[in-house]
């Protein structure tokens, strides 16, 4: 189990916290009913996520794809929009205005926010169906350093 999010003495919330460039470490897919924990976008998955101005941008890519055989969603995953977030809930809710997958366009999604060893885990609030099977999906992001680069 996760560490709750604990507001820090600089009397940051949720949104506050959040705000910046993350890089994705990990996206797994845990059945409900304790079956095999599996990688849906890959061993090496990558992705980048939220901005100040209350937008998420979600992109995550599976580097582990040999083909294009594949269905879609599990080479690439893609959704933007506005963002909320509940402290007291300890929960983030995503609306998407933009996705790949069309069944998500101006659907609100809530993920719950643990935070555990400077990682940023986001798990799916309710259960979904996944290649027959009733699953959640948590995701472990790493904050990323500012980069000083000009580009």
């Amino acid at each position: 189990m996760y560490a709750p999010f604990i507001l820090s003495s600089m009397k940051q919330n949720l949104f506050e916290i959040l705000i910046g460039s993350w890089t994705l470490v990990e996206l797994i897919e845990v059945p409900l009913d304790g079956g095999e924990i599996t990688h849906p976008m890959g061993l090496k998955p990558k992705g980048v996520i939220y901005n100040h101005d209350g937008y998420m941008s979600a992109q995550i890519m599976n580097t582990d794809f040999g083909n294009f055989d594949t269905k879609d969603n599990e080479v690439y995953l893609a959704y933007s929009g506005p963002f909320k977030t509940d402290d007291e809930k300890q929960i983030v809710s995503h609306t998407m205005y933009v996705s790949l997958l069309e069944s998500w366009r101006d659907q609100t999604q809530n993920r719950k926010v643990l935070f555990k060893d400077d990682l940023l885990h986001l798990e799916t609030e309710k259960p979904f169906i996944s290649n027959s099977r009733l699953v959640i999906h948590k995701l472990t992001w790493k904050r990323i350093e500012q980069s000083n680069k000009n580009h």
